[in-house]
């Protein structure tokens, strides 16, 4: 358990905050500094104006990446701002550093206007060779990155919505070969209808999921046709408008497949029992899931389950993800980080899992077994071969 005073205390103490630029070539001497800065530095000047190519040569562009917020959807905290979203930021930056060697600047921005937001970030092109926007909310999210990638021709990529469908789908892919389930036959029930969840459901699709196969459900209950104000995203899984489910339980019933992207303890055991034999559930609510790993365990002995906690069995967590993919992508020079990426990814992922675990995974997570199967669907985060297994994959793609 990790307590208040020592979360302030870490962020606090010695140098403040977790990351800082370091120089990457010699500052010892006075020509060391005559070429780093004037008059020597404008001679890569002029070879990047003769030939903007040239900036991969003589920068740290290709290897920079921009996280990038607003602060209007932080973890589960909301719309807290800019300002307090930056430590959140600084994490991303040290997840990126460790995982994949790849350097990040934190960009908060004062901007709930999506179009301002947009203005400000596709300005920033010069600068990086790839935007990870986070922490954005819904449905403004998905316009932002939609009209980014429009504009802008290095990889951006919404961590919160297409990490999660990525580790998600892996694991969902593991999860219905032990249960001995179709993918296209799987009736899934998405609680929550946010960022993560839409394109979640939208990556499974592409996996083989029928999205008529699809009940979505949200704080006012179950999407349907007729709801009123329903964006274009959501439609795309929104159930018949004679559709007669009310309650949650009514939405999860004889589902195979249960994914929580909401809020904790929503979900009760009794809802568990009505859903179809051998089922999966994946409550991936932060810190506290939908439903307890214990208690989805006791209601269904059957089931696999997964959360997004480190403290239990098969973590569905985006750090599985987002490092190598952009990995991945800005070593091929990506201008776009595509579904076939994406899908890369997850297919790596799952397939990592099924690889027996080395002894330093092992010795990570005390020794206790690791092994294929229910308790074991998805990498562990500390596993340093997912680099040599997603990135790849993702640079093929």
């Amino acid at each position: 358990m990790i307590r208040e005073k020592d979360a302030l205390a870490y962020h606090r103490e010695g140098r403040r905050g977790k990351i800082e630029v370091v120089p990457t070539k010699p500052v010892a001497t006075q020509r060391d500094l005559s070429l780093a800065y004037s008059p020597g530095v404008a001679e890569p000047a002029r070879a990047i104006h003769a030939d903007p190519r040239a900036v991969d040569l003589y920068t740290a562009r290709r290897n920079l990446v921009a996280v990038v917020t607003n602060g209007t959807a932080v973890l589960g905290l909301g719309d807290v701002g800019p300002l307090a979203a930056k430590p959140v930021m600084e994490g991303k930056a040290v997840l990126f550093k460790k995982y994949a060697d790849i350097d990040v600047f934190d960009i908060e921005v004062r901007a709930h206007d999506p179009e301002h937001l947009i203005e400000v970030v596709a300005a920033l092109e010069p600068t990086f060779g790839g935007i990870n926007l986070e922490d954005i909310a819904a449905p403004a999210c998905f316009h932002v990155e939609e009209e980014l990638e429009k504009r802008m021709s290095i990889p951006v990529f919404h961590d919160d919505q297409h990490g999660t469908a990525i580790i998600s789908a892996a694991a969902l892919m593991n999860a219905v070969e032990l249960q001995g389930k179709d993918l296209h036959e799987l009736r899934v029930t998405c609680v929550g209808a946010g960022a993560a969840a839409v394109a979640s459901m939208s990556l499974w699709t592409r996996l083989g999921v029928k999205a008529e196969n699809i009940t979505m459900f949200d704080v006012d209950g179950i999407i349907r046709e007729d709801r009123p104000g329903l964006d274009v995203w959501r439609r795309a899984f929104a159930a018949p408008a004679d559709d007669r489910r009310v309650t949650l339980a009514d939405a999860i019933q004889d589902a195979d497949v249960l994914i929580g992207l909401s809020a904790g303890g929503i979900v009760s055991p009794d809802m568990l029992e009505n859903m179809c034999e051998r089922p999966i559930i994946f409550a991936l609510a932060n810190p506290d899931p939908e439903i307890s790993y214990e208690d989805a365990c006791a209601a269904r002995p059957d089931a696999i389950v997964g959360t997004g906690r480190s403290d239990y069995p098969n973590q569905v967590n985006n750090v599985l993800g987002f490092p190598y993919i952009f990995r991945g992508a800005l070593d091929v020079g990506a201008t776009h980080i595509n579904e076939e990426m994406k899908l890369a990814a997850a297919h790596a992922l799952a397939k990592l899992a099924r690889q027996g675990v080395t002894d330093d995974v092992l010795s990570a997570y005390g020794g206790e077994p690791l092994k294929f199967g229910p308790h074991y669907i998805i990498p562990k985060p500390v596993d340093a071969r997912s680099l040599y297994w997603v990135a790849p994959a993702v640079a093929k793609a």
